[in-house]
């Protein structure tokens, strides 16, 4: 009893001074000695081993994401300081007009992330670009902030038939299935987030602008604009995309030759392709450091101070990424305690139909730990093998354990959320509230529609 309610304690406590904006390093490691002071963890194993070892642990996290972290950054300040991302913003608003500013956003992730490029990247780009967008439409920047998550955290990371997101092949290799496993279910879901996802953010719009809410710079926004140039003076917005396109080019070339049939012959050409499938973090993280020496050859503003440009990209990435690894450290003591493996026994043996306990469990453990590719993780090792075993179909229960991870994980203390707001220099007081409808209420309320339309199939 007391371990499961020090479970629940600590968690609620993380979530309560998240929202606080008490600083997460020191969150994460005041609520993981809750933990484990209620499950009798011994403190020490707890801080050096659980907390930072591990498969979730946060060092293992930092560790892992470093060079994705460090280049993304460096991208996105690159891409800020030519005035490259100024002019590619200027050039969507001149055609499609800002009031469709918020659609803008939202298409240019889902590109991006259905592309193959991880959520943190994305950030990293797409924020220099929203600078520029928020000033020319005065968007709230909380609205945005929750744009951005709705196209690269929502239906393209768990419900789009074919993403090639670690949730996708997560439950891929679990199950024996195909990433396209349980499509017509996953068009559904990706439906239903976009229309209500958007409707709302229409609406908080209209609103934001009847009560005289805007666009309000920060001083991340002024640190970013700070290394630019006089306005103005940036690329041709075409030449501007060239960096974007190599990502997405360098990042996409392989699937684009294995589906044509090039790198079935053996040789270098195989091997580089075996390279790119084997190294999901490396070969985007070369993706974007072709991409930002692509910038510096391309746009001359960049080479009067380059050196300090990626020295304060790197600056830029230290904070996030240990920001991240702390909750997702704090996620890695949870893993080991009693209350977790209680609650798993628990979901095992409550009597619910197949589909509804799957949602529910895959839905607390991804809530718990703050990580929906963490919780999906722990739920393909430990709980999906029962549920074949009830008769639920692999292609099935691919999707609506990838869609269900993606509802509850984006609770305050989800190392994504914070990593969002971190870079973006927001805070959950500022940014939350609309985070929590796109990425929590909405796909909660998809996953629920998506087991009716199968009841109904039945």
């Amino acid at each position: 009893m007391v371990a499961n309610l020090g479970l629940f304690v600590g968690l609620g406590l993380l979530i309560w001074m998240a929202l606080r904006g008490i600083n997460i390093l020191i969150a994460a490691l005041l609520c993981s000695l809750v933990i484990a002071l209620t499950n009798d963890l011994a403190i020490p194993q707890t801080l050096l081993e659980y907390f930072p070892l591990g498969p979730l642990g946060a060092f293992s996290f930092a560790g892992k994401f470093f060079v994705l972290f460090l280049c993304g950054a460096i991208f996105g300040k690159v891409m800020a300081a030519s005035q490259a991302a100024s002019s590619i913003a200027q050039a969507i608003t001149r055609t499609l007009g800002i009031q469709r500013t918020l659609w803008v956003t939202v298409a240019v992730c889902a590109l991006l992330t259905y592309g193959g490029v991880v959520v943190f990247v994305v950030i990293f780009t797409m924020y220099p670009l929203g600078i520029t967008l928020m000033r020319e439409a005065n968007l709230p920047k909380r609205l945005f902030c929750a744009a951005s998550a709705l196209g690269s955290g929502t239906f393209t990371m768990t419900a789009l038939p074919g993403s090639p997101s670690i949730h996708n092949v997560i439950a891929s290799n679990a199950l024996g299935t195909s990433l396209f496993a349980g499509a017509w279910v996953g068009l559904l879901a990706s439906a239903v987030m976009i229309t209500l996802g958007m409707l709302y953010m229409q609406r908080e719009w209209r609103i934001a602008q009847a009560r005289g809410e805007g666009f309000e710079e920060n001083a991340q926004d002024l640190r970013m604009e700070q290394m630019a140039g006089d306005p103005g003076t940036g690329p041709h917005w075409g030449m501007a995309l060239l960096p974007i396109v190599v990502v997405l080019g360098v990042i996409m070339l392989p699937r684009l030759l294995l589906s044509s049939g090039l790198g079935a012959g053996g040789g270098m050409l195989s091997q580089l392709l075996s390279f790119s499938q084997s190294q999901p973090i490396i070969w985007p993280s070369l993706a974007l450091v072709i991409a930002t020496l692509t910038a510096i050859v391309l746009f001359p503003a960049l080479r009067r101070n380059t050196f300090a440009l990626l020295g304060q990209g790197a600056d830029d990435s230290i904070m996030p990424l240990l920001n991240t690894a702390a909750v997702i450290g704090f996620g890695s003591v949870v893993t080991q305690t009693v209350g977790f493996s209680h609650f798993v026994q628990w979901v095992l043996a409550v009597d619910l139909p197949p589909l509804l306990s799957i949602v529910a469990s895959v839905s607390v453990v991804s809530g718990i730990v703050g990580s929906s590719s963490g919780g999906l993780q722990i739920f393909m090792q430990t709980l999906a093998p029962k549920y074949l075993e009830m008769g639920v179909e692999p292609e099935i229960l691919h999707r609506i354990a990838n869609i269900a991870a993606g509802g509850l994980d984006s609770l305050p203390h989800c190392g994504a959320v914070i990593a969002m707001l971190m870079i973006m220099g927001l805070n959950h007081k500022q940014a939350y509230k609309d985070i929590f409808v796109v990425t929590v209420l909405i796909p909660v309320i998809a996953v629920f529609v998506c087991i009716g339309a199968l009841g109904l199939a039945a």
